[in-house]
């Protein structure tokens, strides 16, 4: 059995009901040593920017580029993978628990989960911290 299959099998009903490879982007960008990854295509990256910086890293590496740049997502840190509708996210939330990456979660809500996370508010707590 390869490591894709292995993933693939540790995914029961308990695992999704638990909701084990989700994180909301208010949990997420309060937690500390993290990193977005952030696998929109460079024409959604250039239109719609999120310079988190006061939150987490962000690593910008679109879906196709994943594989040829592996090596650039930390396994040290949580990886938040985010992408605007969610589809490519779960095909690399599963990439990359195959390649070795246990502490990886989905974002969901696409741009108004991760815009409700960084409100003012939420900002001046984060910096206050």
């Amino acid at each position: 059995m390869n490591e894709l299959e292995k993933v693939i099998k540790e995914m029961d009903f308990r695992y999704f009901g638990m909701g084990q490879h989700n994180l909301d982007a208010e949990t997420f960008l309060a937690s500390d040593n993290t990193v977005l990854l952030d696998i929109r295509a460079r024409e959604e990256v250039e239109t719609v920017k999120f310079p988190l910086s006061h939150f987490c890293e962000v690593l910008e590496i679109p879906t196709n580029e994943v594989p040829d740049r592996i090596d650039e997502i930390p396994k040290d840190k949580t990886v938040g993978v985010f992408c605007s509708a969610g589809v490519r996210a779960v095909i690399i939330f599963v990439y990359l628990r195959s390649k070795g990456y246990n502490n990886v979660r989905i974002i969901p809500g696409g741009y108004a989960g991760l815009m409700e996370a960084v409100k003012p508010g939420k900002l001046f707590k984060k910096l206050n911290r």
